[in-house]
């Protein structure tokens, strides 16, 4: 029997609903495989916790999630507790940084009965690899003066180690789908940055010639995903750049509330954390209508990463026959709870 130990982090809102709902899923999963347990640690880092403790973690808290393997995140924010930069800095984007999860995986897919915001209906699947380390999102800068003299200046770092990082896992990855990569650039008004970016993307774009390989600009890249998604197979983007991108996939496939994400640490000495896009939705908080299917579709991309691509699969399918059944819940044109969408997807595992 492996025993695979996952640290839970429900956070704020609809994450404390459908975390603990999810956690039902992944455990039925198990049992289907019949050689692996989940063990979970659930710890409650939040805005609630930040109220009582003046940090959103504690201080020995990336020290803590050291010793799992994967980290299980729900949603993390409240502004009417927490200031968002507070709450973000202090725990989302504190793990990402100290835990090395340099990379950042959004798959988009048009979901059977799921209706897509595109007047066209033919599907689309493809996956966006964000840089998440550096870049638009460094701390470099700083303010000088004050009152109409005041200068803020926020310097955008790119390291070549960094930036190659990320292209040559788009790459590896395109080699496993479609073996197609579209860069997002903007070399055309960003002087330094963005040529340096398609320099390097030129250069390891020769180590895969069985690829094929195109560069966009962000904002006819941004246009092209609302007038021909089912075009692309693989995009590789810097931190904000790949940020911006993924929301607008969340929209096209439907709904931010079922989109996934997977921070991904490449060096083995810290665990790669799983989180929905969704944010906390403090205003549906209680209804139980919030919308699992974001932290199911994380579950997957956790399961896939850990090497059970089959469990995986069979969570899609799941997933899959469950909207197409009309089991939904309101944000994505149906009446179901989160329970009774909880309850669906576990009657369609085998």
């Amino acid at each position: 029997m492996n025993i695979h130990e996952i640290a839970v982090i429900p956070g704020d809102g609809i994450g404390k609903e459908v975390v603990p709902a999810t956690l039902e899923v992944l455990e039925r999963l198990a049992e289907i495989h019949g050689g692996i347990k989940f063990q979970f640690a659930e710890f409650p880092w939040s805005c609630e916790y930040y109220l009582e403790h003046g940090e959103m973690m504690p201080k020995d808290g990336i020290e803590t999630l050291k010793n799992f393997e994967q980290i299980y995140l729900g949603a993390v924010g409240n502004p009417q507790l927490v200031p968002d930069h507070i709450s973000l800095w202090g725990l989302l984007i504190k793990i990402r940084r100290e835990c090395e999860q340099v990379i950042n995986l959004r798959p988009v897919k048009s979901l059977k009965g799921v209706p897509s915001k595109l007047a066209s209906d033919e599907p689309f699947d493809f996956i966006v690899v964000r840089e998440n380390s550096e870049g638009e999102y460094s701390e470099a800068g700083g303010s000088v003066h004050h009152g109409g003299d005041e200068i803020v200046i926020q310097n955008a770092v790119f390291t070549r180690k960094a930036t190659e990082r990320a292209m040559r896992f788009a790459f590896d990855l395109a080699m496993k789908r479609n073996k197609k990569v579209t860069s997002a650039t903007k070399s055309n008004g960003i002087v330094y940055s963005m040529p340096f970016w398609d320099k390097v993307f030129h250069e390891v774009g020769k180590d895969y010639p069985e690829v094929a390989t195109e560069s966009n600009h962000i904002d006819a890249l941004a246009a092209f995903f609302v007038l021909k998604p089912e075009q692309f197979d693989v995009i590789v983007a810097s931190n904000l750049f790949g940020d911006i991108l993924t929301d607008i996939g969340a929209a096209i496939m439907g709904s931010i509330g079922i989109a996934p994400a997977a921070n991904i640490n490449l060096n083995g000495n810290y665990p790669s954390m799983f989180e929905p896009v969704h944010g906390s939705a403090p205003d549906i908080v209680g209804k139980g209508i919030a919308n699992p299917i974001g932290q199911l579709w994380t579950a997957k991309m956790m399961l896939d990463h850990m090497g059970y691509d089959e469990l995986g699969d069979l969570l899609m399918k799941a997933i899959e026959e469950t909207t197409a059944s009309g089991v939904k819940t309101p944000d994505i044109g149906g009446k179901s709870t989160t329970a009774e969408v909880i309850g669906e997807v576990l009657k369609r595992l085998p």
